[in-house]
């Protein structure tokens, strides 16, 4: 029977870990550095015994019933076996004892420690001791001669001692060993062994090759090496006959050899490269148990048998093998846990996918399964086989008969191997939130509904569901009879499956226990031949994946629906609401990664594929461990390497890393078992096992919490942080849209947090890239905001002194307000005409419209009622300032404008608007509100959102004012606006920004005033700069219009608060004395054969209620001002 493996288990906590079996041989003994000793009754037992024997246990010795341990506090303690119950302490060093050993009949203990000592101690009486000292390093091993006559130790001082016991003196010393100061510090801990029964010989690992000295002699007799073992050996052990002899190495291989013909007849290697430090023979010889410095404990069978070594000794037939026969699976093999063979020049171990327990793979020197590598032609030959043809005494007639011709030998540089990418096995199937099937105690499922454990042993096969909420439902206890290795829990239904047997077909087993009828359960059987290997849930429905590529879907109460074919294998299942995504080979990996693909089916009224089997990213030689949904419905996996990847629905449906589990974990060997995600709030949560992979069944394993945290780089800088937060923000509420478009109820009050919270984070960005010079960067943060905090960025740029950054903000601003308007004005106003359809939200030239109907337009509007004439003077006055022509009919603009009640005034045909000039809002007390800071003071009444409209409201909100679109004109308008306000007066300001937006108006404004000097009142600056004019001119005769505005404004700056007062006065009272001559210059120009008054009288109106905002205005500007300016 050829050698077999069981898979690894977590045995012990990260680091050194020791083992052997009992005397009867039948349980298995580890202590580790949790110092604990635990017995485990098979490899598969869940619950060992343990008995603590200190802080740390560096080593242990069981014999008649006695339990020797090596303990952390410079002890050599003795415990009752299996009871554990201490009972004394043999010796005492000033340091650790490294190692303890029996001798034959148990009756002696030897023991060395990091204090270069050597001890051997009497069990029946401790005081009877020998020491023995020479070694001038800490001990690192010992070994008792079978007859009690000598003694060998392992020292790092690089040499290897045998002690004279009853004289207590050196018999003989070898150089051996690397010297190192410390017991961490040595390559090797150089566990060596005397041959059983007669001590014939002492084996010593020493770098790759095992030496055998022969007793009494001292001299070496042999190595025993082997072409597989790439690095140091670190422990050996004899089988119980003497006839066979196990090493394992620092890099994880575990080789044994036959004595007698030094053979070696086994390979094994650890796919992680974990260094082996513990082996141990079965009393009978027929297993090896065998533990590494991560814990983990593993277990060889069938090694060496009678049937093994005859085999051995004859050639391996070649044969034929195709790629095809890689994954063949007609033999219903498990391929993640079967031997793998490498040819000897290229010992690579091939990966386990299906287990993360399985930490072994088998490189033999003949092939146990067939297909398990790629022979190139018949001359490829193994290396054991030349070794076995060269024994006389291993060749008989049975063996020629059944060997091949001989084969001369070759080079390895004839021998012609594949060394091209090698196929890696397929993942097999699972369920997500499960334990490995093979254990006796394990969980079925664990979601965010509940928990179906499965306890199956010998007293009782039973399966225990129990939910979160008892409010779904109270726990259950049901019978296992059909042996079912599958289940799925919902709201709804619990859905179970078994797979098929001799007798049987495979079963989908469904408990409806939502159901309001009486028959809560139905059971539906595959067809002969077709096994169920992935079942889920979802919201109305039930599915399974089968081994003949295809998902059934079936209704909750068992009602058969859609099948569909998959593409390849599946692997994993997942559902939830209408969504099912399945998880399946799209073909074969290379080089330990996998290739799979993805598919995303709605199953509700409105049938869609989403994504259509597109390749799943991985990390690099990984493999999938779960996947499912999170809580609102956005699907996520996670892989072997701990990275939680979810859809993001915002970037076509591509996958977004969003957490790394590995960096929560303290240790290589710990990992978190993942149990359900959150998208509100952000929560990861887990099971953290320490050591192991996943959770025992009792105790009941806790949950814990993880953060989420985007790949971003340079995290720790404020910069990353604050991106890293605002695009997690973005990628975990994108739920909510998808929500909505699909037709559910969606709560609009997370949707205005996750809003304030994104536009929080984008001025705190723009506020850093301000402080750091970087205005190109803030323009593409800008890009990214809403109306509110654009308008709140161009105030903070504004007073940070940044005007270009300013202008080209207010700019953004109305091209982002005249798309919004594109979009909405077409669905508000049917009775529009084409053309207005056409140039919603868009301005044109003054020329294509004469200006008599823009006259006339604003004549129609002055004759409407009180509360809508205010909207008309509104428009009147932007339309004043920046000259907006449109294709419509003066009647159709007249009455769109004044039904719409916009918030947004579009602007010129370059789209420039001021976002600082704010109406009036004295209607509509109820608007919604979407700033930023009204959201934090919950303010009811004001409406600042100027993209949004109420059509039953006359209040509007913030108007953005058209900038002038000349070039030269831009930054003396914001100039001209950004001055600094002076505390005397509110009004002030906004007179002086009247004034710079009428000097920096463009040639086409400025010919249609021509025959009216003072359309609009002038403010103080503009009458100091009339004044001044000449002064500047004189002392910079070549400067232009817009650098003497800027210097003006320079100059009026410095005046003091109470000469900028009087020019102001003075305004205002020319102000009134020319209104009367102002009308009457206007009147030809402004009044139609109508006879009807002239709208700016109604734009000065407007403006005398603009300049005078009501007290809730005030606060959300200061509110406004005060958040832009907070000290970070």
């Amino acid at each position: 029977m050829p050698l077999s493996q069981k898979p690894m288990r977590y045995g012990h906590t990260e680091g050194h870990t020791d083992v052997c079996f009992n005397d009867a041989g039948s349980c298995i003994v580890t202590c580790g550095s949790d110092g604990d000793v635990r017995i485990w009754e098979s490899l598969d037992d869940d619950d060992p015994k343990s008995i603590n024997v200190g802080e740390k246990a560096y080593s242990f010795a069981l014999k008649n019933g006695k339990l020797i341990t090596a303990a952390s506090n410079n002890a050599v303690q003795i415990h009752t076996f299996p009871d554990g119950v201490p009972d004394g302490i043999l010796t005492r060093f000033t340091m650790n004892a490294n190692h303890v050993a029996f001798n034959a009949d148990g009756s002696k203990v030897a023991a060395g420690s990091s204090d270069f000592l050597v001890k051997i101690v009497e069990v029946a009486d401790s005081s009877q001791q020998k020491t023995f000292r020479g070694h001038d390093a800490p001990v690192l091993s010992v070994s008792f001669d079978p007859q009690d006559a000598f003694l060998a130790s392992a020292s790092c001082d690089g040499s290897v001692r045998v002690w004279k016991i009853a004289e207590q003196i050196c018999e003989k010393s070898w150089p051996l060993l690397q010297k190192c100061n410390d017991v961490v510090d040595a390559k090797s801990i150089c566990r060596l062994a005397w041959q059983p029964k007669k001590g014939k010989f002492l084996a010593i690992p020493v770098e790759k090759v095992v030496k055998l000295y022969r007793r009494d002699t001292w001299e070496q007799q042999f190595d025993l090496s082997d072409n597989f073992i790439s690095q140091p050996l670190n422990v050996v052990a004899w089988s119980p006959c003497g006839q066979f002899v196990a090493a394992g190495s620092v890099g994880g291989c575990i080789v044994v050899w036959n004595v007698d013909t030094q053979e070696c007849l086994e390979r094994v290697k650890h796919e992680k490269g974990y260094t082996i430090c513990g082996l141990a023979w079965h009393p009978e010889g027929s297993q090896v148990a065998y533990t590494d410095t991560e814990g983990n404990l593993g277990l060889l069978e069938n090694v060496c048998g009678a049937d093994r070594k005859q085999s051995n000794t004859k050639a391996s037939a070649p044969a034929s093998k195709d790629y095809d026969d890689l994954f063949d699976e007609d033999d219903n093999e498990d391929f993640l846990n079967r031997d793998f063979i490498e040819p000897q020049s290229s010992p690579k171990a091939v990966t386990n996918y299906e287990d993360e327990d399985d930490d072994l793979t088998v490189a033999s020197g003949r092939p146990r399964n067939r297909g398990a590598i790629i022979e190139d032609d018949e001359n490829s030959i193994d290396l054991g086989l030349l070794k076995a043809s060269s024994a006389p005494d291993k060749q008989g007639e049975e063996e020629d008969q059944e060997s091949l011709p001989p084969v001369p030998p070759q080079s390895s540089t004839q021998r012609p191997f594949y060394d091209g990418p090698v196929p890696t096995p397929r993942q097999k199937p699972f369920q997500s939130g499960s334990t490995p099937v093979h254990l006796t105690h394990r969980f079925m499922v664990w979601n965010s509904i509940g928990i179906i454990r499965c306890y199956n042993d010998e007293q009782d096969n039973a399966i225990e569901v129990e939910f979160h909420d008892t409010a779904i439902h109270h726990a259950m206890h049901l019978p296992n009879s059909l042996n079912h290795t599958m289940a799925d829990l919902s709201s709804e239904a619990i859905l179970l499956a078994c797979e098929s047997t001799e007798e049987l077909v495979s079963k989908l087993h469904c408990i409806h226990f939502n159901s309001w009828d009486s028959n809560k359960e139905w059971t539906v059987d595959m067809p002969p031949d077709e096994d169920i290997e992935a079942i889920c849930l979802g919201q109305g429905w039930a599915a399974c994946a089968t081994s003949a590529l295809l998902v059934r879907v079936f209704t909750v109460g068992g009602v058969q629906k859609e099948v569909f074919s998959l593409p390849g294998p599946v692997v994993s299942v997942a559902g939830h609401g209408e969504q099912l995504l399945v998880v399946f080979h799209r073909g074969t990996g290379f080089d330990g990664d996998q290739c799979l693909g993805i598919q995303l089916v709605e199953l509700g009224k409105k049938k869609r594929q989403i994504l259509h089997g597109d390749p799943l990213p991985l990390s690099w030689k990984s493999y999938l461990t779960w996947v499912g949904f999170s809580a609102e419905g956005t699907p996520s996996y996670v892989d072997s390497k701990g990275v939680v990847r979810m859809l993001n629905r915002g970037l076509g449906n591509t996958w977004t890393p969003v957490c790394d589990t590995r960096e929560h974990s303290k240790g290589k060997s710990d990992h978190c078992w993942i149990v359900g995600i959150h998208e509100s709030p952000q929560q990861l949560r887990c099971i953290p096992c320490k050591g192991a992979k996943f959770p025992p069944t009792l105790p009941r394993p806790a949950v814990a919490v993880l953060p989420f945290k985007l790949p971003f780089c340079q995290t720790a800088t404020d910069k990353g942080q604050m991106e890293e937060q605002f695009w997690r923000s973005v990628l975990f509420h994108n739920y909510l849209e998808y929500l909505s478009q699909n037709g559910y109820e969606c709560d609009e009050s997370a949707k205005s947090r996750a809003s304030q919270e994104q536009q929080n984070l984008l001025m705190k960005m723009f506020a850093l890239s301000c402080t750091l010079e970087r205005e190109f960067r803030c323009m593409e943060l800008a890009e990214l905001m809403t109306q509110n905090a654009m308008s709140l960025a161009v105030k903070y740029a504004s007073r940070s002194r940044k005007l270009n950054l300013a202008q080209r903000l207010s700019e953004l601003a109305a091209e982002k307000s005249a798309e919004l308007a594109a979009v909405e004005e077409p669905g508000e106003e049917e009775e529009e005409d084409f053309r207005s359809h056409l140039n919603a939200g868009y301005s044109n030239t003054p020329t294509e419209w004469s200006q008599s109907k823009v006259r006339s337009l604003q004549r129609q509007q002055s004759t409407e009622a009180s509360s809508e004439a205010e909207e008309g003077e509104e428009e009147e006055d932007v339309s004043e300032e920046a000259k907006p022509m449109t294709h419509d009919p003066p009647q159709c603009r007249n009455a769109t404008l004044s039904k719409s009640a916009k918030a947004v005034i579009v602007s010129n045909s370059q789209g420039r608007v001021n976002p600082f000039k704010v109406s009036s809002s004295q209607k509509d007390p109820v608007a919604h509100s979407t700033s930023i800071l009204d959201n934090m003071t919950r303010l009811p009444k004001k409406n600042p959102a100027p993209t949004r409209r109420t059509t039953a409201s006359k209040e509007k909100g913030p108007v953005i004012k058209p900038l002038v679109p000349k070039p030269k004109s831009k930054q003396a308008a914001a100039a001209a606006f950004f001055q600094p306000r002076t505390p005397s007066s509110e009004k002030k300001t906004t007179t002086d920004e009247k004034g710079a937006k009428t000097e920096a108006a463009p040639p086409e404004t400025q010919a249609s005033t021509e025959n009216g000097e003072d359309k609009r009142p002038k403010t103080g600056f503009q009458m100091w700069l009339e004044e001044n004019r000449s002064l500047i001119l004189a002392d910079n005769a070549d400067f232009e219009e817009t650098e003497i505005i800027r210097e003006g404004m320079a100059r009026f700056r410095v005046l003091s608060p109470e000469e900028r007062m009087t020019w102001t006065e003075r305004a205002k009272g020319r102000e009134a004395g020319d209104s009367g001559e102002r009308k009457k210059r206007k009147h030809p120009e402004s009044v139609n054969g109508d006879g009807q008054e002239s709208p700016e009288q109604k734009s000065e109106e407007n403006n005398s209620s603009a300049k005078k905002p009501k007290p809730a205005d005030q606060m959300g500007i200061q509110k406004l001002s005060a958040f832009a300016f907070k000290q970070s």
